[in-house]
Formats: C-alpha cells, structure tokens, sequence
C-alpha cells in the first residue's frame, strides 16, 4: 500500500503568508499539519509516499529531507530530545509537481507512475485527524473486505453540507457501496446526509476513469468526481464510515481551530492554554 499526499494548491485563502509558505506547513503549535498526516500513513504501515506539489512549496522537500547541520549540532551538544524532534522518519518520501492548477484529477494524473498496480491512499492536506484510529488504516481495512476504491464518510445529521460531496450508498454483501457521489449539492437536493472528506484509497482502475471521463471535460477544473462516479457505477466503490475526528485546516477559520484543539490535546500545553483562554474571557466580559 502506498500515500498520496495532494498539496499543489495556491492556498489562497491564506495569503498574503502562503505567497512564500505553505499552507501545509503552518504548525499546530509546534507540528506542520502535514506532518500529521504522514503519522498517519505511518501508523497504517505505508511507508512510500508521493506529495504532489508546484513550484512555490521547495520548503516541503526542504522538510523531508534530513537536516544535516541540526543534526550534528544536536549531537555535539548530546541533545537527545532535540535529535528525536528531527529524527527523519522511516519511510520513502517522493515528490512530483504538478505545473499547472488543473484540478485535482489532473494531479490524480500525475499519480499513476508511481502507484503502478498497487491500490493508494491518499489525503487532501486540508483534514487532519486530531482523534481515533488511523483514518489510513480505516480505510485499508475497508479495502481488504472490500477490494473495491473506498472514501471516507461520516453522517452529518445536522448544519448546512452543501460544501461537501454527498454520497447515495446501498448494502451488499461486500459491504455498503457507493452509488453516486453528488459535490456540493443545493440544500435539499443532497441523496443523503453522508458527507465524504479528505481521504480515499483509490485502486489502479481509477486511472483508467480518470482518461475516460477526461473525454467529456469541457475545461474548468478537472476534478476526480466522476472518475469516482464512474467507478461507482460499475460496483467499484464503497464507503468507510469511519471513527474519530477530523479538524479543518483549510481556512483562515478553521485552521485558528484547530490549533486550539491540538494544543488542547496535548498535556504539556493544554494548562497554560486554559488559563490564557479563562483569562481572555473574563477581559471580553468587562
């Protein structure tokens, strides 16, 4: 099983900062959000990775490669702890750019060299997963029963989901299947109130959708969508509902959120935190 990582976007909603950084490297706290999402391919056993980036994100190389000049520093000061923090994990990182924003199944094109017959994970950098088992390994576990593509989904019972793919599934043996899966539908018209998020495992049949629902495209972003449909529709798709959360890195909002949260999830900054935040709230109450 290998990783997909997708981070070619301009990150827009965060400039002017991601004129020069990033997005997938702004920290939570102390750990760049795509960082977390390679713990989690970790943690599912992948250990060869592929981020597919553009030309402003060198500083994603430059953080995946081992840091030489730390290193030795770290180790003539016998800073073990500082060593550990910048230990290059265990795994294979590759990296491919995609040279024009064309939409995610055009960066899902640049894949296929790399994935060669093995199914793929891969994650928007946008949801990181701040709680649960790794969602990764959800969705291998699915696919193993499965043998199918599979997506991630949660039921959104309540609140507007009409920035989110919605999926139409119905039960089989092999498991629940997806039917069509429908981006961003009007209020009211969505098939159900499962939403997809930031992580699939695709088989190597996607790469042949892809080529054949690129026939119709009409310009505009190409996306992965009816690829997915296509697939869908021929039985090859089923839907991991999987456990845990997620937090929404990909706005100005959401990110300011999440770090919140993941500082919150850690002990050692969780204390501070709470006291900072009591006494912010009680000077708003004045």
């Amino acid at each position: 099983m290998k990783g997909v990582i997708l981070a070619a976007g301009y990150g827009t909603r965060f400039l002017p900062a991601t004129k020069t950084i990033p997005k997938e490297m702004f920290p939570l706290v102390d750990t760049p959000a795509i960082s977390l999402i390679v713990d989690e391919m970790i943690q599912a056993g992948i250990k060869d990775i592929l981020i597919v980036t553009s030309r402003r994100k060198k500083a994603l190389e430059d953080y995946f490669d081992r840091e030489m000049e730390l290193e030795a520093a770290f180790g003539a000061e016998g800073a073990g702890k500082k060593l550990a923090k910048i230990a290059h994990p265990d795994l294979n990182v590759f990296f491919v750019r995609q040279n024009q924003m064309a939409g995610t199944g055009d960066a899902l094109m640049l894949v296929e060299p790399f994935a060669g017959d093995s199914p793929f994970v891969v994650a928007y950098p946008d949801d990181v997963l701040l709680s649960g088992p790794s969602l990764s390994g959800q969705l291998i576990e699915t696919f193993r029963r499965t043998g199918c593509t599979v997506l991630a989904g949660q039921e959104k019972l309540q609140g507007d989901i009409s920035r989110y793919g919605v999926m139409a599934t119905e039960d089989s043996s092999a498991g629940e299947m997806v039917r069509r899966m429908v981006e961003k539908p009007a209020p009211g018209t969505e098939p159900s109130r499962l939403v997809g998020y930031g992580r699939y495992l695709y088989t190597p049949d996607l790469f042949d959708a892809l080529r054949e629902s690129r026939k119709g495209f009409t310009g505009g972003e190409f996306t992965q969508t009816e690829a997915i449909n296509l697939l869908a529709g021929r039985g090859l798709v089923s839907v991991c509902r999987f456990q845990g959360r997620l937090l929404d890195v990909g706005s100005p909002g959401g990110y300011l959120e999440a770090v919140i949260e993941y500082a919150l999830s850690r002990a050692e900054f969780r204390p501070g935190l709470l006291e900072t935040m009591r006494k912010i709230l009680e000077r708003e109450g004045e």
